[in-house]
């Protein structure tokens, strides 16, 4: 029995199929899940997609939408790049393709955010197209089927694990067993293939797996080159006025939190002191610092607290928000947070409730 078919019926048996985004083959659905889950686990993923399909129920209704709503739904799920190119990516589905997704991986491939796996997702999972995805749980399952050993770090290796990954795909019945072979792989990488501690006692494809006859799955996939962790200190100025608005400001569309609003952002407190009038500098108050964790940086955040008039802020490109509008606009989690503290401060202590 060939690696595609063991899969095939594998998944028919023993895969998932209760998360929101399967038994599909709406290509909107599946993208937008499909963009959501890059560098994100599922459990996280659940509610956004749950809130998003409430919103925007079809990629014509996300291609209309403001870029700042689309923001503000996806705040706090990271990698705002991912909201920014999936808002794009719809609006030229509306204008090139007449809101219909192309039904190839390679004319996916042309729309912003769409890289090479996701369109093969897409393409496999809902038009029953002959074409590998190669995410992180999929380099996984293969290699160590394969026994490669080969330094994924280096793109002529990982050239040659798509070409091994396309030779693996099933051969007969294509149109209907490419959905459940793509979804298999990924059920596989996430539910039996795991990166520690592998269940090969179930796995369906054990008798073919070098990684299980050597008895050390674990060592595989290799891959040397990593990304250093890194660290930055931000200032973060908590600007209020006496009507209870905050101050926020647009960041550039490079860089952290990119396109987002955000409270300003100084690299020193000397910085922020000197961005605002002498008179206002005496309303600065140092606030607890804190630290916010980014996949490869760790943001050491320092916010300085002042009440402040209208005019103290005349000049800086940003604008006063009500407790009724920032909270429809895009914002870091940890902005959010901030804010919503200052709209719902806690008790002082000892203080008697009502």
């Amino acid at each position: 029995m060939t690696f595609a078919v063991r899969v095939v019926r594998w998944q028919r048996a023993h895969g998932r199929n209760g998360l929101p985004w399967q038994n599909t083959r709406d290509p909107y659905r599946v993208w937008l899940s499909e963009i959501m889950l890059q560098q994100t686990q599922v459990a996280t993923v659940l509610d956004y997609y749950s809130r998003f399909v409430a919103r925007f129920a079809d990629v014509r209704s996300l291609a209309a939408a403001e870029l700042d709503e689309v923001l503000a739904l996806w705040s706090g799920l990271g990698y705002y790049s991912r909201a920014r190119n999936l808002h794009r990516c719809a609006r030229d589905v509306v204008a090139l393709h007449g809101g219909e997704f192309p039904a190839t991986a390679q004319a996916l491939r042309t729309l912003p955010g769409i890289g090479r796996s996701t369109a093969a997702a897409i393409a496999s999972l809902c038009f029953g197209e002959r074409v590998a995805i190669l995410d992180g749980n999929v380099k996984r399952v293969l290699t160590r089927v394969l026994g490669l050993r080969a330094d994924l770090g280096l793109a002529g290796n990982e050239r040659k694990l798509w070409d091994l990954a396309q030779s693996l795909l099933p051969q007969r019945a294509v149109k209907q067993s490419m959905p459940r072979y793509t979804q298999g792989l990924m059920d596989l990488g996430a539910t039996v293939c795991l990166p520690r501690n592998p269940s090969c006692l179930i796995c369906p494809v054990r008798e073919l797996c070098v990684a299980c006859r050597e008895g050390a799955p674990e060592d595989y996939p290799i891959k040397t080159r990593t990304l250093k962790r890194s660290g930055q200190v931000l200032w973060l100025l908590r600007a209020q006025a006496d009507d209870g608005s905050v101050w926020l400001e647009k960041r550039p569309a490079a860089g952290i939190w990119g396109g987002l609003h955000c409270l300003p952002v100084f690299e020193s407190r000397d910085a922020l002191q000197a961005a605002l009038p002498p008179r206002a500098r005496a309303r600065l108050q140092d606030q607890a610092p804190f630290l916010h964790v980014l996949t490869h940086k760790d943001l050491h955040l320092h916010p300085v607290a002042a009440q402040l008039p209208p005019a103290a802020l005349r000049g800086r490109e940003g604008a006063w928000f009500a407790s009724t509008e920032w909270p429809r606009l895009g914002l870091p989690a940890p902005i959010r947070r901030l804010l919503e503290e200052m709209a719902n401060p806690a008790p002082a202590p000892g203080a008697a409730s009502a």
